[in-house]
């Protein structure tokens, strides 16, 4: 019997969930009209950091990722894009 190894492409759906939370994290931003250096600040993070996050480039650790719920007052799913 042969042996099969079945893959997925888990690298589309990580970079989808990255641009949902970019799109996400850009316009809750905006809406709270805060600037980049303000939710840098807010998070404890660098301003080069942030940037890497809301242009998809880098993920955010959990604990970040939690920070920014609270800051916006959404739910990290919400954030995730498993919400709407």
């Amino acid at each position: 019997m042969d042996n099969y190894i079945i893959t997925y492409p888990m690298g589309d759906v990580k970079r989808r969930f990255m641009e949902i939370l970019a799109t996400r994290m850009k316009e809750l931003r905006l809406a709270s009209g805060l600037r980049q250096i303000d939710v840098a600040q807010a998070l404890g993070i660098g301003i080069p950091t942030y940037c890497r996050y809301e242009y998809g480039q880098r993920e955010p650790s959990p604990t970040t990722l939690v920070k920014m719920a609270k800051l916006y007052q959404v739910s990290a799913d919400y954030l995730l894009g498993l919400t709407d």
